[in-house]
């Protein structure tokens, strides 16, 4: 059965990456049924009522500006002598009435639906995800007209809600820039509202303007990480630091001769390794394989998996790679880190690789070892923190 989160990243496929992605937007149409789960009304109230979420992760906006934070809340002093900020709800209800719109950020560390749409897609765009929630309830615009500095999948999960796209005005523009783009124009290229169901791309770059339509509204934010020629570039400096003109001191105050041979050998350097065929494929699998891993503590297992058939488990990297060496044996790379398993495991963590959750009786099945072998290699994949166990077995 195809989940929401799968639904939204099977929508994107077909011609997607090779037409769109990076170049242009896309409005990918759908229904309600399609993001049934995803995220609601209810959830969101419990996320607000049972934790302690203080500015910026959690703020009111109004045209580009945040409401402060006594304006929805009030400051609670413990016993332990700390003080946070409680949502009043009606103060909250109010401001969102008269136009401001709530925004939580990295909704996906609070909600495992929406966390599972995050992991959807770093499996499909091979970068780092992060999902912002936004609501509002007036046509009043939270942010203005306005640029982000990472690509962007919208889901519209409730409500409706009216996007003007007014195009780039700088090419591929960074948080951290030589420049600001140019002013957007004064008419949109596109204009249109989203409803429950649809699904938004917006490259970064583009210019937009969102407001609600007649009434409440819903939506996520999923932003992509970039990975730009900026980041190769340091990781090919830290990849060559095996040559020593890399390690060298720069010549400040040698000779102009000095100095030109040292700028000739790095750019030497630099042209013979930019001129290998596969330096980008292996850029992306070092990216890949230094994935940071999604926080997932294993309670109540602080020491060994125990060997029990029911105990399930799952890898909580999105972008694992696995392979043989040549001596046969399974090596599975995840999360900065690099594991050797005997040749039998591979079938085992061949199957964890989907993203889901196994039982250890079908992990060792898959592999033909027992449920305790199974436990004892999953157990050094919990305790590099690439993988954690789901029930509470003991």
């Amino acid at each position: 059965m195809t989940t929401a989160a799968e639904s939204v990243v099977a929508r994107l496929g077909g011609d997607f990456l090779a037409q769109a992605f990076g170049r242009t937007y896309r409005l990918v149409p759908g229904d309600a049924a399609q993001v049934a789960g995803l995220a609601d009304w209810d959830r969101l109230n419990t996320v607000l009522a049972r934790h302690r979420l203080e500015q910026p992760r959690l703020r009111l906006c109004v045209g580009g500006d945040m409401l402060p934070q006594n304006a929805y809340t009030r400051p609670v002093v413990t016993r332990r002598i700390t003080v946070w900020h409680q949502i009043q709800p009606a103060a909250l209800h109010e401001r969102l009435a008269a136009g401001a719109t709530l925004v939580l950020d990295a909704a996906d560390e609070l909600d495992d639906h929406i966390a599972h749409l995050a992991v959807a897609l770093e499996r499909e765009f091979r970068t780092t995800v992060q999902v912002n929630l936004y609501a509002s309830w007036t046509a009043d615009s939270g942010f203005g007209v306005h640029w982000d500095d990472h690509d962007t999948v919208v889901v519209q999960v409730d409500g409706a809600k009216r996007w003007r796209l007014f195009g780039p005005t700088r090419t591929a523009p960074l948080h951290r820039d030589v420049a600001l783009p140019d002013p957007p124009p004064d008419e949109p290229v596109a204009e249109f509202v989203l409803t429950a169901g649809d699904v938004l791309y917006v490259p970064r770059g583009w210019w937009h303007d969102v407001a609600a339509e007649d009434g409440r509204s819903l939506h996520l934010t999923c932003g992509l990480r970039t990975t730009t020629g900026a980041d190769l570039l340091a990781w090919l400096s830290e990849s060559l630091l095996e040559h020593p003109v890399l390690r060298s001191d720069v010549p400040r105050f040698g000779t102009a001769q000095a100095r030109d041979d040292f700028a000739a050998a790095l750019r030497t350097l630099l042209a013979e390794s930019l001129s290998s065929g596969d330096v980008v494929a292996r850029f992306a699998a070092a990216r890949d394989a230094t994935e940071k891993p999604r926080l997932a503590p294993s309670l109540p297992h602080v020491t060994d998996l125990p060997a029990d058939a029911e105990l399930r488990v799952r890898l909580i990297v999105a972008r694992p790679t696995l392979a043989t060496d040549p001596a046969g044996r399974a090596v599975l790379t995840a999360g900065g880190q690099e594991w050797t398993f005997a040749a039998p495991a591979y079938a085992l963590l061949a199957l964890l690789t989907d993203g889901r959750d196994h039982s250890l009786a079908e992990l060792a099945n898959a592999s033909s070892i027992t449920v305790g072998q199974a436990a004892s290699a999953l157990g050094e994949l919990v305790r590099g923190q690439v993988a954690c166990t789901s029930g509470t077995a003991t």
